[in-house]
């Protein structure tokens, strides 16, 4: 049994990370960052903010924040009945489900892409708040990927430190959460 797998719950901090089945490529080329990229910002952005990403050839890493049930439930009315975990944790597999399928058909392949299920970490102080976005952030670096984070195009860090406009980002929220 995989460890860190457990219901999402509302108002929450998440350190939320995954990789490529024995390690193998989730992103083959750059189109597909940006594919990814547009999946989260489309189907995570209604119950969760983003704080913090970095997309790495054969994993990744994101720092969210669960929304509140009341902003889920308006997210979606016609789910009036279903838990809100169990909408939380259907977003997140309808965005990794959707990443595969349209890998899989691109470049005729088959099977899973992750690792199941995908893993998280609930936050539970300010201090690890801090240390997990410096750790995603960093991730390029320990990998060997770059010498410099600052440079890494497919990192929150990036569009942040360069005033790129991202629209997965929740600049408000990261510069209130900053002000902590």
């Amino acid at each position: 049994m995989k460890k860190n797998v457990y219901p999402l719950e509302t108002q929450c901090f998440y350190h939320i990370f995954n990789r490529g089945i024995n390690g193998q490529k989730l992103f083959f080329n750059e189109q597909n960052y940006h594919y990814f990229l547009s999946l989260m910002r489309n189907k995570i952005s209604s119950v969760a903010t983003v704080y913090a990403y970095c997309l790495l050839r054969n994993h990744f890493h994101f720092l969210v924040r669960i929304k509140s049930e009341q902003e889920i439930r308006e997210a979606f009315p016609h789910k009036g009945q279903t838990k809100v975990s169990k909408i939380i944790s259907q977003q997140f597999s309808n965005t990794f489900n959707s990443y595969t399928q349209a890998i899989n058909k691109h470049f005729g392949r088959t099977g899973k892409l992750f690792e199941l299920p995908f893993r998280r970490i609930l936050i539970t102080s300010n201090q690890q708040l801090v240390n997990t976005i410096h750790y995603i952030h960093n991730n390029p670096l320990k990998h060997g990927i770059t010498q410099n984070i600052e440079e890494y195009r497919h990192s929150s860090l990036f569009k942040i430190r360069n005033g790129v406009d991202d629209p997965i980002l929740a600049f408000d929220a990261i510069l209130a959460l900053l002000e902590l």
